[in-house]
């Protein structure tokens, strides 16, 4: 059965290297129905003769694509984020495999916009850029070749996710916080902490990370953040107040 493209879940490619790549990733997403793609900074022309020549119909969708000079610019408008990883460091866990994408995307309700980061070809996503996705997505590879070409593991992640988009229930009177909102509340979170001697102003980011972690799970709403706002804002006027 034919399905429209979905408009609430962009792919997000930061620094790609490769224009067949860019080319191939358009052709599997129109494959599956999506058709948002941005590029963070790309290295490769994505307009080129190898990039339309891989994308067959979907040259459109090259056309169309959004360029961002940051990642945090791309995801912006986004409410839920997942990066894609194989790096298995001190502060990642929870990693989803691509199939257990969709039951996540069906918690936060259908209509939550999603973006979907793939890292760089040689050394994908930087702690920082992992920082502001709220989950981890990991394809489980064989140990002696474990990394995927980046065009193969957007298909297995759009594939999954185009098998579960029917599955998926609506939910009603939620409203997720967007990433925007979400960063603004990290910074916040992070000045005031660190002003409370509560994180260290040498390494604040080493416990940050772990609310980080904690809230993403969480999948914080609208009201939540502004509620974690007005704790971090009554924590600031009682410092302010011991301090004078």
């Amino acid at each position: 059965m034919e399905t429209s493209p979905s408009p609430t879940l962009s792919v997000v490619l930061v620094e790609p290297q490769g224009a067949l790549n860019i080319g191939s990733i358009c052709r599997v997403m129109m494959n599956f129905g999506f058709a948002d793609l941005r590029l963070v900074k790309p290295r490769a022309d994505h307009l080129s003769k190898q990039a339309r020549d891989m994308a067959v119909s979907a040259r459109d969708m090259l056309r169309k694509a959004r360029m961002f000079g940051s990642l945090a610019d791309a995801l912006a408008d986004r409410t839920l984020c997942l990066g894609t990883t194989r790096r298995f460091g001190k502060y990642r866990q929870d990693f989803l495999e691509p199939h257990g994408i969709p039951s996540l995307l069906g918690r936060h309700g259908a209509t939550v916009k999603t973006a979907l980061v793939f890292g760089r070809e040689d050394d994908g996503l930087t702690t920082a850029e992992l920082d502001l996705c709220q989950f981890f997505v990991t394809i489980p590879t064989d140990p002696a070749l474990p990394s995927l070409n980046l065009a193969q593991a957007v298909a297995i992640c759009l594939y999954e996710l185009s098998q579960g988009r029917r599955a998926q229930a609506e939910t009603g009177g939620f409203e997720p916080a967007g990433n925007s909102a979400l960063e603004s509340m990290y910074q916040h979170m992070r000045r005031t902490l660190t002003e409370a001697e509560y994180l260290d102003p040498q390494n604040p980011d080493h416990i940050l990370h772990a609310f980080r972690r904690i809230f993403g799970r969480a999948g914080l709403d609208q009201r939540e953040v502004r509620i974690l706002q007005g704790l971090w804002s009554r924590i600031d006027w009682l410092n302010s107040r011991i301090t004078r």
